[in-house]
């Protein structure tokens, strides 16, 4: 069992906020660019279509009071609601206290970000692990499995030795591997992390929890779905068995299987991420996340 500890939130209360503002000004900024590219060009308004889309695709956006777009593009494929899944003991969102403090790393300064492989704010240690980069792609089941454009994805997960930053012994003063981004125009979010080892009980898995906007995703009861992310057992299987940082997992994945599993017993068809790539050059996860929006 891991051991909790307190988790010091001081000088923290404003920490989305400011990453909201400059992820705001930086977009703000790009659109500048763009404009003053058009009329550099003697007001050429030809605008071609992006990102290898289909001829039967379509774009249109709205926006909301909070600044949330929701993209309409069509698609061909049909998607499924993802289950909703516990969010653990550790899910660092505020929903839980940790020897009388509230962990909630959703407040740091730093969390809205890609690459949570390192601990942000007052913390500076970082996770080792096989390299991974995980792309969700965010889709409204009750609108033809449109791309939501706007939301916000709270995602993390255990270190190589099953461990959870801000709560297990050891890494208690950490906050790695925890992280927000806002999907993109095309529904998608992408974060660059560690494949997570596999502790006792468990497969390896990854949480998240999906917000309507980046400016609400400061606290669980802002969150619209919370659920998790399988793995293939037999890529899972070459990592524990290649690192040596994983080494408790080969014994740990051996004695549990998706069947066994309290979250993945019910099935994994919406959950299992496909995988390629190789222990040398790291992998690269992929999985279509359907909410109903």
């Amino acid at each position: 069992m891991h051991k909790a500890a307190n988790h010091d939130s001081e000088g923290h209360d404003h920490g989305l906020a400011r990453d909201l503002a400059r992820l705001q000004a930086q977009q703000l900024q790009q659109r500048r660019r763009a404009i003053g590219f058009l009329a550099g060009a003697g007001g050429l308004m030809l605008i071609g279509c992006g990102g290898g889309a289909g001829e039967d695709n379509t774009a249109t956006t709205s926006t909301s009071d909070t600044g949330t777009t929701t993209g309409t593009s069509t698609t061909t494929s049909s998607c499924s609601v993802i289950p909703e899944e516990t969010a653990g003991p550790y899910p660092g969102d505020g929903s839980n206290s940790v020897n009388g403090g509230i962990a909630n790393a959703l407040t740091l300064s730093g969390i809205v970000r890609s690459d949570i492989r390192t601990s942000i704010a007052s913390a500076s240690g970082s996770a080792a692990g096989v390299l991974l980069t995980l792309t969700l792609k965010l889709v409204n089941t009750n609108g033809g499995c449109t791309d939501l454009a706007g939301y916000a994805i709270y995602l993390w997960h255990c270190d190589a030795e099953g461990r959870y930053s801000m709560y297990s012994s050891g890494i208690t003063a950490e906050n790695y591997l925890r992280g927000v981004q806002q999907t993109g125009s095309d529904g998608t979010v992408s974060f660059t992390t560690i494949v997570p080892g596999c502790y006792a009980g468990r497969m390896p898995h990854v949480h998240f929890e999906v917000f309507r906007s980046v400016n609400s995703a400061s606290a669980y009861s802002n969150k619209l779905k919370t659920s998790q992310i399988a793995f293939p057992t037999e890529v899972c299987s070459d990592v524990y068995n290649s690192v040596a940082a994983y080494s408790a997992s080969i014994r740990n994945l051996a004695a549990i299987s998706f069947a066994s599993d309290n979250v993945f017993s019910d099935g994994v068809t919406t959950q299992l991420a496909s995988m390629t790539g190789s222990v040398a050059t790291g992998y690269i996860a992929n999985l279509t996340v359907g909410i109903a929006a």
